[in-house]
């Protein structure tokens, strides 16, 4: 039976100014998981707290290496 195991991490922009930048966020999560190494992302998951600074949006990758 083959397994896996699934890696996460989650990322947002710095709190404060420009903490709900989607399109920032999305650049910086691309860059981590550039620099990861050969991965397949399994899911990506979105999610916004609501801070005294308004919104402030985090993004969850979930994948796995596919070297060993």
């Amino acid at each position: 039976m083959e397994s896996w195991t699934i890696k996460h991490f989650s990322q947002a922009n710095p709190a404060g100014a420009g903490q709900n930048d989607v399109p920032a966020l999305l650049r910086r999560v691309a860059d981590s998981v550039e620099s990861l190494g050969p991965v397949e992302v399994q899911d990506l998951v979105l999610h916004t707290e609501t801070t005294g600074d308004g919104p402030w949006p985090s993004l969850t990758v979930y994948y796995h290496n596919t070297e060993s």
